[in-house]
């Protein structure tokens, strides 16, 4: 490489001074400048890092969704209702969109058993969605009957990561047999999920992920390195939880996927451009909620589906229903539709900012997830870990918490955007 040649990329890669061993350069001002890049020494090879634009007034929108949890893990089970055969497919909890390939394909073996091709499917989303094309690549003629369509559903405020973990079972609750149909519903969601990745839109991407801290890692020896998780505040090393808290089951920590999952790794401070005194990185599945949903939705109808309006408010509003197999992919609202009261609610917020496509990787930071997507930058408060909004049920948005969740997060990236 040429001395011009290597100006130039330094000019491009310039660093942020104070930021670990990088540095943080002086941004140019004027309505046409653009922050510096996050840039480590010259020795670590991952590309930079565009900084987060992290401010309270640049939220675009607040999303609120009620995660279904079920102790004893999904439902996903026959039963007859009136003349009507009903296969459950609810109370995925977090894990909604990371195990509903694997959820569908069990579902349909339950729906299809002797024979039946005429289906109903009820909800349109993560869940009802893929069950119904499960279904009808099998051979079903199906419908979807929904209140909404996806874009309006609970699927869609989903954080949009791979979380085949999050709030899925009390592992105290579940039955031995569980475990091994997590992994099997897992594994073949992970799989079928691949199949999206490098697709136009990106439905499906990987990103790399930091897992940042403010404290130094020991130097005792630990043995071998834990096992990936997909929650950063839970590990395999978790101490037993205080009584009247949940021992969320996390199958991926335990390594059930270990081998074919991305390892995380620590990272020394002259291979990060982030002030803190620790942080590991990973590579993690994403999804790009928008164009993943708008793509299954317009397969379904390209393949043959039909979405039909329709609202139930009781199970008798089944018998209204032409076909003689019911998939219920209601979600929570399998609470008040069907009575059951082992679904409960676990708050969850996103506050969104603009895009910043030149941001390609999440992080995790002082109780703070932040992700960046084709539709924003979401912010996400996670302090408190899985037990952060258990048992509330108030869909409202609370503005308070998405801007402290800012101001945590914000001083990753202070220096970026001085004056």
């Amino acid at each position: 490489m040429t001395d011009a040649m290597l100006k130039s990329r330094r000019l491009v890669l310039m660093g942020l001074g104070g930021l670990g061993a990088g540095s943080l350069a002086g941004c140019v001002t004027g309505a046409a400048s653009a922050p510096p890049l996050l840039t480590p020494t010259p020795r670590f090879i991952v590309p930079p890092l565009a900084p987060m634009n992290l401010r309270a007034d640049r939220i675009t929108r607040m999303t609120v969704c009620l995660r279904p949890f079920r102790a004893a893990g999904p439902r996903i089970e026959a039963e007859r209702i009136g003349d009507k055969r009903v296969v459950h497919n609810y109370g995925h909890g977090g894990s909604g969109w990371s195990l509903s390939w694997g959820s569908a394909q069990i579902v349909r073996e339950l729906a299809m058993a002797g024979g039946t091709t005429d289906i109903a499917v009820i909800g349109c989303g993560a869940l009802g969605l893929t069950a119904a094309t499960t279904l009808q690549r099998a051979g079903a003629k199906v419908t979807i009957y929904a209140a909404d369509r996806l874009p309006q559903t609970r699927s869609a405020r989903a954080t949009g990561t791979w979380t085949p973990s999050s709030r899925i079972a009390d592992e105290n609750k579940v039955d031995a047999a569980f475990p091994d149909l997590w992994e099997k519903m897992a594994r073949a969601s992970w799989a079928m999920h691949q199949t999206y990745v490098g697709q136009p839109g990106e439905p499906v991407a990987f990103l790399d992920r930091y897992i940042l801290s403010d404290t130094a890692p020991s130097t005792e020896p630990s043995g071998p390195p834990s096992p990936p998780s997909s929650n950063p505040a839970i590990t395999a090393s978790t101490p037993p939880p205080p009584p009247g808290v949940i021992r969320f089951a996390d199958y991926e920590g335990e390594g059930r996927l270990r081998d074919i999952t991305p390892h995380s790794h620590a990272l020394t401070p002259d291979q990060h451009p982030f002030p803190v005194a620790s942080a590991r990185q990973t590579s993690n599945m994403q999804f790009n909620i928008a164009e993943l949903g708008h793509r299954l939705m317009a397969d379904f109808i390209a393949e043959g589906g039909r979405i039909e309006q329709r609202t139930f408010n009781t199970p008798a509003d089944l018998a209204t229903l032409k076909e003689p197999v019911i998939v219920n992919c209601t979600g929570y609202g399998a609470r008040a539709l069907f009575g059951d009261e082992s679904i409960v609610p676990v708050r969850g917020q996103m506050a969104w900012l603009p895009p910043q496509p030149e941001v390609r990787y999440s992080l995790y930071y002082n109780g703070v997830g932040l992700i960046s997507r084709p539709d924003g930058i979401g912010v996400q408060a996670l302090r408190g870990g899985d037990m952060f909004g258990y048992g509330l049920d108030n869909e409202t948005a609370d503005r308070a918490e998405a801007e402290a969740a800012i101001e945590r997060a914000a001083p990753l990236f202070a220096k970026a955007f001085s004056a």
